[in-house]
């Protein structure tokens, strides 16, 4: 009996992001290092970092992602692999103004389609999309635990919950 070797493939594919790495200032340097040294394992500081990437360049853009897979020396694709997990961290450039409205069970029932299509139509685009001047994007997302309170979508890192379409106006004229 003839035995081959077992070939392994990983369990994901390599990214190619390109070659640049993003650079920070002293005090944002200073600010991950902190974050740093409140893990014992570098890996476990990989959200904080995120966070802290996301908001000096305005999303987890190529250079970003190296400079995280850089500083935490893992592989780009482990960077990848949770940015692209979690509905708060984004890949793309997003609007000022991101309405990520929650399309789950009990927000589905409640009505969370017909605030998705208020919100398309009062803005003029669709989920995953962005207004020409840059201040509003909208994504559907997966629960964002306010089931008691639906339908409900969060902009930026406020929640509105009970929404009807008149509530939604509000909101969105509200913010200019």
């Amino acid at each position: 009996m003839s035995t081959q070797p077992i070939q392994i493939q990983p369990l994901s594919q390599p990214v190619d992001i390109g070659d640049e790495i993003a650079s920070f200032s002293p005090e944002v340097e200073a600010e991950i290092d902190r974050h740093l040294a409140k893990y014992p394992v570098k890996r476990s500081s990989i959200l904080p970092l995120m966070f802290i990437v996301q908001r000096e360049r305005g999303y987890l853009d190529p250079p970003g992602v190296a400079y995280l897979a850089k500083r935490l020396s893992l592989r780009i694709t482990d960077i990848w692999e949770v940015a692209t997990f979690y509905s708060m961290l984004h890949t793309k450039p997003v609007g000022k103004y991101h309405i990520q409205i929650c399309r789950t069970l009990s927000c589905k029932i409640m009505g969370a389609g017909k605030i998705t299509e208020h919100c398309s139509q009062k803005l003029g685009i669709k989920p995953g999309e962005t207004t020409r001047d840059g201040r509003f994007t909208i994504s559907e997302v997966e629960c964002l635990g306010s089931c008691g309170t639906a339908p409900m979508f969060q902009i930026n890192f406020d929640y509105h919950e009970s929404l009807t379409p008149e509530k939604v106006d509000q909101i969105l004229d509200a913010l200019g």
